[in-house]
């Protein structure tokens, strides 16, 4: 069985459409390990901020049908795919780590990887996991990248967890 990492974020309704998500993934895979959540800056576009955190759980699909499902609960939220790339969203669901066997691999490129707020929340599920460029622990990425990237802020503890 896997063990994956979820990157989540959102700019509509976030509180709203990040509980749900999380939700419905506790629903589906039972306990899940839940990063705080960051506010951040919309990357790529003027937008309002984005929500994003992290969700690691034990995953019993294979990557391609978990992409699949992912991909639905983000329509079932609404999510407009005829948008640009970089745009305002309901939800944003990405495999930021697969992690099987010992090996770990994400969906994300390097760019996408080491956005702030992909490796904040990362660096707070799992800081000893070798992430797939640097292979480094995400600890030492985050610590590395920390002072060149936009700040985030960390929300209370008890939100969308």
């Amino acid at each position: 069985m896997a063990r994956v990492y979820l990157s989540l974020g959102s700019n509509i309704e976030p509180e709203r459409h990040l509980a749900d998500a999380l939700r419905a993934l506790r629903d589906r895979f039972g306990t899940l390990v839940v990063s705080p959540t960051y506010r951040s800056a919309a990357v790529g576009f003027a937008g309002a901020a984005f929500l994003n955190n992290a969700a690691a759980f034990d995953c019993d699909l294979d990557h391609a049908t978990l992409r699949d499902w992912l991909r639905a609960l983000e329509d079932a939220s609404g999510r407009d795919r005829s948008l640009p790339r970089y745009a305002d969203r309901t939800l944003d669901l990405d495999i930021a780590m697969w992690c099987d066997g010992g090996d770990c691999t994400t969906d994300l490129t390097r760019e996408e990887f080491e956005r702030a707020h992909v490796l904040a929340p990362l660096a707070d599920l799992a800081p000893d996991l070798r992430e797939p460029f640097a292979g480094t622990s995400i600890r030492e990425r985050w610590r590395e990248l920390a002072p060149m990237l936009p700040n985030l802020e960390r929300l209370p503890d008890h939100a969308l967890r």
